[in-house]
């Protein structure tokens, strides 16, 4: 038996989530902003030596590898992406992103913008073709001003993309592909077709923007695991819950591909429990990203925010607010903040000793007592207490003038109540629910999570061992997967004409299964799952999944519009637009399920490591405070805060009036105690 290895890239850490058969194992390494690469092999390694094995032996028995990163994401924070030209339609200048509110470098230079006159009317009909000389001219202004890649974004391109693929294949023709001159050219109709212009002019030139980057990064990574002997494929994560190859892969489908799969890692924790509603919290080194699962259906936005830019591909949603380990904490005008800036991973927080000076949120647990300084990631990493005390001191306390312990607990108690106030938000937006079950995650998560709950109003929390690499067990959920949309704008109802809705779907499966035999699937291996966008006059909009069939029966779409009216809040009767049709055709390849292990046959006490001193704020001052190995708790046991439980990736702080107890799948279920 083969191992399966799922890699999830983060600010601050690379993780890495590896199994062969029942045997798990899990790794971290220090990301390497400068090329993602290098923390990625690096995590490779670490997982060999995890199983004693020669890097190639072990790559030569893995199956499957799959990988999440922030390479895309990265790219838009820092704007090191290349200079893009862009052509739109005369007329629609305006929508182009030329500036930035918040005074980056914009996406794309003033100068970098050309128009072509051409119109093809809202119904699909081309009324004006592009003149092939004047597309020239324009194509070629921007490529001697720079452009190292073209987007073409036409109006009505999502109904009829005639006019942008002529385009393309007028500058196709004077710069073939075998030429050094060609230059790659991106239409937003083959990103997504849907509603929206600006919307689909900044989905393409987003994944213009970062598409170069990431091909080189992605294939350098292939390239490095052929070189050690691996044979399978390599495969991305993407933002739609599947992963692809890289040759099969479109660059926004990456982005927040990682925080997207422990969402659905989430789910499948929570359904273990039978949780009907379930809440995700992901702590990092820079942000605490929260997002929410609902009778089995993980939140999804139609019309998300990437960076600042609205755009119309739909995808997981993650919010991510700034409030990691490596969160800054600093004093203005009198004020405390703690993020949205962080320390990453170079230089990281001052305790890393890696040149970080500033005070960070892993400064102040490390000052308060909560964390080892000798035991963080189960002692491989040692952390100064004398730099995170000179940090808080310089920062925060003597600006504030308060003592060094009460600086760092001011800034333990900002970040909880950000984050749990946010919570508390996102649990109203998703109106009346079941109490909702937390899944907390990442390295810092469980530290604050039960005084996050309390602000969010939540009492049952779910700590899995692989908490610290989270996303990475959630990739390993993961199918391969394809995923095409077509906007509609048909009404639905039980008598329409579905003869348009079978043509879509014939087209769409065809695309799908195209690439599903690219990814070495044959048709029978496939499952098709439908997804439609369905919305109201008065512009509503909401996704549902239907079934493969739905479209052969008057029954079936009958319960589909009876489904759609319950979630958008309106009568049965009330005409529904199938705005958007989705086909995604899906393959499986190996999953990690959680084992069931048998009661523990010692006693709790046998898992206590000592007791630690720790500050609990002003009124209580510093007390000694039970510590447990988490690696030696089992199914059964039970402590009743205060308490620490540490394993060797992150650390649970159970406050008095809350208990944890670990259960047969070996995950620590936190409640808060009975009155």
């Amino acid at each position: 038996m083969g191992f399966t290895v799922d890699i999830d890239t983060g600010g601050t850490f690379t993780d890495g989530f590896i199994t062969c058969g029942d045997d798990l194992r899990t790794v971290k390494t220090p990301t390497t902003p400068h090329d993602l690469t290098v923390c990625f092999m690096e995590c490779i390694k670490e997982a060999a030596k995890a199983f004693g094995l020669p890097l190639a032996d072990f790559l030569y028995d893995t199956q499957i590898i799959r990988f999440s990163n922030t390479i895309g994401t990265n790219s838009i924070i820092q704007r090191d992406g290349p200079k893009i030209g862009l052509l739109v339609s005369a007329g629609h200048e305006e929508l182009a992103p030329t500036q930035d509110p918040d005074g980056k470098k914009p996406l794309i230079p003033p100068d970098m913008l050309a128009s072509i006159h051409e119109e093809t009317f809202e119904s699909g009909r081309v009324h004006k073709t592009p003149d092939a000389a004047s597309v020239l001219e324009a194509a070629q202004g921007l490529i001697d001003r720079g452009a190292r890649c073209l987007v073409v974004a036409l109006n009505h391109a999502d109904v009829n993309p005639t006019n942008e693929r002529m385009v393309r294949e007028t500058i196709k023709r004077e710069y073939p592909r075998y030429y050094l001159g060609s230059v790659p050219v991106f239409l937003s109709s083959d990103i997504i077709q849907r509603s929206g212009y600006r919307e689909r002019l900044n989905t393409a030139v987003l994944n213009a923007y970062i598409h170069g980057k990431l091909t080189r990064l992605l294939y350098k990574a292939e390239e490095d695991l052929r070189r050690h002997h691996y044979r399978g494929q390599l495969f991305i994560g993407h933002n739609n819950g599947a992963v692809a190859r890289v040759a099969k892969t479109r660059a926004i489908n990456t982005y927040n591909s990682g925080p997207a799969a422990g969402l659905l890692g989430a789910g499948e924790i929570g359904a273990l429990y039978g949780a009907r509603c379930v809440l995700s919290g992901d702590m990092g080194g820079t942000s605490f990203d929260i997002g929410h699962v609902i009778e089995q259906e993980p939140s999804y936005a139609l019309r998300p925010d990437v960076e600042g830019f609205q755009c119309n591909l739909p995808m997981l949603a993650i919010r991510a607010l700034g409030a990691g380990g490596g969160s800054i904490a600093e004093v203005k005008d009198g004020v405390l903040h703690v993020g949205p800036q962080s320390a990453g991973a170079l230089p990281g927080p001052a305790c890393f000793s890696l040149g970080g000076k500033r005070a960070t949120v892993t400064d102040a647990n490390l000052v308060l007592g909560w964390l080892d300084p000798d035991y963080f990631l189960g002692g491989a990493k040692k952390l100064n207490l004398e730099k995170a005390r000179e940090a808080i001191e310089s920062d925060v306390s003597k600006p504030l003038g308060i003592s060094v312990e009460e600086a760092a607990w001011l800034v333990k108690e900002k970040v909880e109540e950000n984050v749990g106030v946010e919570l508390k938000k996102m649990r109203a937006a998703m109106g009346p629910h079941p109490d909702p079950m937390l899944v907390v995650y990442g390295g810092a998560g469980p530290l604050h999570s039960c005084e996050i709950a309390r602000h969010a109003d939540v009492s049952t929390l779910v700590v899995t061992p692989f908490s610290a690499v989270f996303s990475a067990y959630s990739s390993s959920l993961m199918d391969v997967g394809h995923l095409y949309y077509r906007r509609l704008d048909m009404e639905l109802h039980a008598d329409a004409d579905m003869g348009i809705l079978h043509k879509v779907i014939d087209e769409l499966r065809s695309r799908a299964l195209q690439d599903m035999r690219g990814e070495g699937f044959e048709a029978d291996s496939i499952v098709w799952m439908f997804e439609l966008i369905v919305c109201t006059a008065e512009g509503a909009e909401i996704k549902l999944g239907a079934p493969c069939d739905f479209h052969k029966s008057p029954e079936a779409i009958s319960l589909v519009l009876q489904r759609a009216a319950t979630m958008l809040s309106v009568s049965p009767d009330t005409p529904i637009v199938l705005s958007t049709l989705g086909v995604f055709g899906k393959a499986s390849v190996p999953h990690y399920r959680p084992q069931e292990i048998a009661l523990a046959k010692s006693h709790v006490d046998a898992a206590r490591s000592g007791s630690r001193a720790v500050y609990q704020g002003r009124e209580h001052g510093v007390t000694d405070i039970p510590v447990y190995n988490r690696e030696r708790m089992g199914n059964g046991h039970k402590v009743i805060g205060p308490v620490i439980v540490e394993s060797r990736q992150t650390t649970m702080v159970i406050p008095a009036g809350w208990h944890v107890r670990v259960d047969g799948f070996n995950n620590a279920l936190i409640e808060r105690s009975a009155q």
